[in-house]
């Protein structure tokens, strides 16, 4: 049987009792990220490439192209539009230099059209038109009474479900379908 470390073990009476062995001392975030870069870096990552692709390609290049794919050394960048392509072949000796500066293991370059999908619409970009568009909001729809209730609600609940959002609250507890006039529910 073997025998623990003194600090990796604790005499109770009769009994020794293993303890888990000491903690590495704590690491700094900026330090991680550092380490974390690095390894990108070694493995020939694209997720590193991409990071550091507008320092690389720098302002004039990187917004009309970027990297597509990255394996064995050879990269693959893709340009937006034929004159970036040209642009990319014109630069390539520059280009393949400053990967290897930045530590990137890049040993043969190839250009392709590439025409990049329409980037989609972030959760608050899509929010914000939903809202722009709300039948509550009365800075835009106004102000009315109610028919069914007589209380004052925007005019633009009552264009979708013909009474107020109150009216419509009551009718969903109970169950009730009420009328919707735009064809637009809930």
């Amino acid at each position: 049987m073997a025998i623990a470390p003194r600090n990796q073990s604790r005499r109770q009476g009769a009994v020794t009792v293993l303890l888990p062995p000491p903690r590495p001392p704590a690491t700094g975030l900026a330090t991680c990220l550092q380490q974390l870069q690095a390894e990108w870096r070694q493995e020939g990552s694209l997720a590193a490439l991409w990071q550091a692709w507008p320092r690389i390609a720098g302002p004039q290049l990187a917004p009309h192209c970027r990297p597509l794919q990255l394996r064995g050394g050879r990269l693959t960048v893709g340009a937006s539009h034929p004159q970036w392509l040209q642009a990319l072949r014109f630069n390539r000796h520059q280009l393949l230099g400053a990967l290897r500066g930045a530590g990137f293991r890049v040993k043969e370059l190839s250009f392709q059209q590439h025409y990049p999908a329409g980037t989609p619409s972030s959760g608050a970009e899509q929010e914000e038109a939903v809202w722009a568009a709300h039948p509550s909001r009365v800075d835009v729809h106004g102000m009315a009474a109610c028919p069914a209730c007589g209380r004052p609600a925007p005019t633009g609940e009552m264009a979708r479900w013909g009474h107020c959002s109150f009216c419509q609250r009551a009718a969903m507890d109970a169950g009730v379908t009420m009328g919707t006039p735009s064809g637009a529910g809930g």
